[in-house]
């Protein structure tokens, strides 16, 4: 049987005129893609978030432009307006432009909001994707968001409005309603008003839950609790974002 022949990965910089979007992953740096990496090696400016794997930035070359847009919970924040403008201004200069964001651009990172306002401004565009940390996170803690004869679907859900906000595009009586896994991000906040939605619904108080803080990171620790004890286990254990909520029987494997 004739073996397989390998090629080795050359990491060499991408230099792109304009603007990448870059999924950093959940926060590890070894969990980038290797296209994220050879777009970091070929940028001019970085435009980095809070998440993003950060220990990164400490090897980009020194004349390399870094800007922080850090939006911090509590904290201070940089409106995407702001952030916008700053990404056009820099690519209409003339620079190799990386927007360095944690998890995956599309999967509540408003890269899309990006996409638009950079297309509006006639500048190039390329997006490079990373691992959501809806689906990394929970692998790294040992928990699949599928199992074969224990449930055949999962939702994924921004937990950063609580149920019945008028901004809210959730439906939480039909994720109430269902008996799939579900994956709740920017969710720590507000767990309390989701459970007792999730609960009034029809999920069963003994309902498994995993809390999963510090996905891929070293301080990486899991919360085990029930549906009914998730608002105490949170204040209990002081969790704290970033943190990602997986409700369902795959949280007890």
């Amino acid at each position: 049987m004739s073996r397989m022949t390998s090629r080795t990965l050359t990491l060499e910089p991408a230099e792109f005129v304009g603007v990448t979007l870059v999924g950093g992953g959940p926060g590890d740096r070894e969990l980038i893609t290797v296209a994220g990496i050879r777009a970091l090696l070929g940028a001019e400016v970085v435009v980095t978030d809070r998440l993003a794997p950060r220990d990164l930035l400490a090897e980009l070359a020194p004349d390399v432009e870094l800007i922080d847009v850090a939006k911090l919970p509590r904290g201070r924040s940089a409106r995407q307006e702001d952030i916008n403008d700053v990404l056009i201004d820099r690519a209409k200069n003339g620079k190799s432009v990386v927007r360095l964001k944690g998890g995956d651009n599309y999967v509540f990172g408003r890269g899309f909001e990006e996409v638009l306002a950079l297309q509006e401004a006639g500048v190039p565009i390329r997006v490079i994707p990373g691992l959501s940390s809806s689906l990394a996170v929970p692998a790294l803690a040992g928990l699949p968001v599928t199992h074969r004869g224990v449930v055949h679907d999962f939702v994924v859900a921004s937990g950063h409005l609580p149920p019945g906000h008028s901004d809210s595009l959730v439906n939480w009586d039909a994720l109430a309603a269902s008996s799939g896994s579900l994956v709740l991000l920017m969710a720590v906040e507000n767990a309390a008003a989701i459970a007792r939605t999730l609960l009034a619904g029809g999920r069963p108080c003994d309902q498994p839950v995993a809390v999963v803080v510090d996905g891929s990171l070293p301080t990486q620790r899991v919360v085990r609790t029930t549906l009914e004890r998730l608002s105490g286990a949170i204040e209990v254990e002081d969790i704290r974002p970033p943190a990602v909520i997986v409700i369902g029987d795959v949280a007890a494997l």
